[in-house]
């Protein structure tokens, strides 16, 4: 969602010509291309970041006309021949990389931004998408993902404070390598970002989950969330991002959670330009505050980044690690669940070296490594290599559209304890392969 135009140069182009016919015998090739390059320039360019938050006005935000079309998709074929279609160990996304192992979905956001007469800036947004699959629990449809409304600059002490009220993504920080979201409150509610404190700026949001079956319905589910965040802290070495949430239910959540709370610390450091390290510490949740997940402790720590070793070759890296007690963690049965996997440590690295042939083809490949090590003994671990030949818009990594040809094989191991007919602990050592070939398209716009 880098940069979207908002005036169709078609349109410019077809009225350029539409005027032109009348004049023919006086206009020639050159005269319209300079024309064509004249309104080119004045197409209107806002700055959204595709970082899957919300996209928060400012008052140096430049009004558009007509409607801003952004979205991000992958869709293609993804043909296995193994055990599994896609190569998973653990609960922090794509631990063993994304590249080659993920499933197809998109979001489509279409927005409107006006200006009151007094300065004030308004936008009303609306985003459906469709991310449900068989391995997600859904067998498909098309939510509703986004309707609400935000102003900036309504209070001549806080011109970049931004309110909004209606159903948004809502803070959700993402690792790119794992396409893991180590927090997310998606819901409806309301709330403000960038109260200026001197520098420091503070989000905050009261948020509730979305009653769902087998898709978003328009009430809540019970379950809410308080959350914050205080960025724009300079830590020395980098930015220093604070999070802080607070889980709670109502009775409509109903008798096993609507007594439970649950909270969240979590904290973005900036290693220098191009690195990061990530710490979360949750009680009673994992990655949302709407879990209500009574006892579960979770702790999780990484560090990722990029190196680049010449203008053509780039490095990207990102190791894990995340510590989960106190809760019912992927019981392998029904029985005495929580005596089989109570308490569980979860290790994992990515790397993926990138070589960019010129401006349009590029060679990628992604190594990925992670073990689940529960606290009564069990193992499960895996390994995943995908090489990929892609071509693409432009010369960068991050360059979008793509188009990907790939081919990914990959391994897990379970090492688990089950209990038998006879009630008796039995080992089961089972290995699931994954070898799989395929061809989609990825795009941010």
């Amino acid at each position: 969602m880098k940069h979207f135009r908002v005036l169709p140069i078609t349109l410019a182009v077809a009225s350029t010509l539409a005027s032109a016919s009348v004049l023919a015998a006086e206009t020639d090739i050159s005269a319209l291309e300079q024309r064509i390059q004249e309104l080119e320039s004045k197409l209107v360019e806002i700055d959204y970041v595709n970082d899957q938050q919300q996209a928060v006005l400012t008052p140096d935000t430049q009004v558009p006309q007509g409607i801003i079309f952004s979205g991000y998709a992958r869709y293609g074929a993804h043909h296995s021949s193994g055990d599994n279609r896609y190569v998973e160990v653990g609960s922090t996304g794509r631990s063993l990389g994304r590249l080659g192992n993920e499933a197809n979905g998109g979001e489509v956001q279409l927005a409107k931004i006006f200006q009151a007469d007094n300065g004030a800036k308004w936008d009303l947004v609306f985003m459906v998408d469709d991310w449900n699959n068989d391995q997600w629990g859904s067998s498909g449809g098309v939510n509703l993902k986004k309707m609400y409304a935000g102003v900036t600059n309504i209070f001549e002490s806080q011109p970049e404070l931004y309110m909004w009220a209606g159903r948004d993504f809502h803070q959700r920080p993402q690792q790119g390598l794992n396409d893991y979201f180590w927090m997310s409150h998606d819901g409806q509610g309301a709330g403000f970002n960038n109260l200026n404190l001197g520098g420091v700026k503070l989000d905050m949001g009261f948020v509730g989950a979305v009653d769902s079956e087998d898709g978003a319905l328009g009430n809540d589910s019970g379950r809410y969330a308080i959350t914050s965040k205080l960025h724009g802290i300079n830590a020395g070495i980098g930015n220093l991002d604070l999070y802080a949430n607070y889980g709670f239910a109502s009775d409509e959540a109903g008798d096993d959670v609507k007594n439970e709370t649950a909270w969240q610390v979590g904290a973005v450091l900036g290693l220098g330009s191009s690195n990061k390290l990530v710490m979360k510490y949750a009680d009673g949740a994992d990655n949302s505050a709407f879990d209500l997940a009574g006892d579960k402790q979770v702790f999780y720590a990484s560090v990722e980044g990029g190196y680049k070793a010449s203008e053509q070759f780039i490095i990207d890296y990102l190791v894990s690690y995340k510590d989960i007690s106190g809760g019912d963690v992927k019981a392998t049965n029904d029985v005495n669940a929580d005596e089989i996997n109570k308490d569980v440590t979860e290790y994992a690295v990515i790397v993926r070296p990138q070589y960019q042939w010129d401006d349009v083809h590029s060679t990628w490949l992604e190594a990925g490594y992670a073990i689940e090590d529960y606290g009564n003994g069990d193992e499960n671990s895996g390994w995943k290599l995908t090489l990929s030949q892609n071509v693409s818009l432009g010369g960068l990594p991050w360059s979008r559209p793509m188009l990907r040809f790939y081919a990914t094989v990959g391994d897990v191991d379970r090492n688990v304890q089950n209990f038998n007919d006879l009630g008796s602990v039995e080992v089961d050592n089972v290995t699931y392969d994954t070898v799989a070939v395929g061809a989609m398209f990825e795009a941010w716009w």
